[in-house]
């Protein structure tokens, strides 16, 4: 497999599109909701990509948690609205490996050790 270069795909590419297509299936089962990623970095490197963002609704106003299995959470205020994931490219196709909504601590910091991916996309 080819050893590449970290870098941040760019809006509008297919490797974007395609990251965000694999990460947005299991969110929006999650969430009950389509949704959209406002991306604050996305980082891929030797088939591995992972992204720092916050989903929100097709147009524009934020995610309804009240739906949702964080309710609690978001109603105690124990929850950020983000989300992290990391995902893994398996031959012409991504594949979440983890990802997590409402982290309100660093909780992927074990990630590059845990699923053995280059420490470098998560800084």
């Amino acid at each position: 497999h080819v050893q590449d270069a970290l870098h941040s795909p760019a809006k509008g590419s297919a490797e974007r599109k395609a990251i965000m297509d694999a990460l947005r299936f299991p969110v929006e089962k999650e969430l009950k909701q389509k949704l959209i990623f406002v991306t604050h970095s996305l980082k891929v490197q030797d088939g591995w990509a992972f992204l720092s963002g916050r989903p929100q609704q097709l147009n524009g106003k934020p995610v309804d948690y009240s739906i949702t299995k964080h309710a609690e959470m978001v109603a105690e205020g124990m929850f950020d609205d983000g989300i992290v994931a990391l995902l893994r490219k398996k031959g012409n196709a991504w594949r979440v490996v983890a990802y997590e909504i409402g982290c309100t601590d660093v909780c992927y910091e074990d990630w590059w050790q845990k699923y053995n991916a280059p420490k470098a996309i998560f800084e």
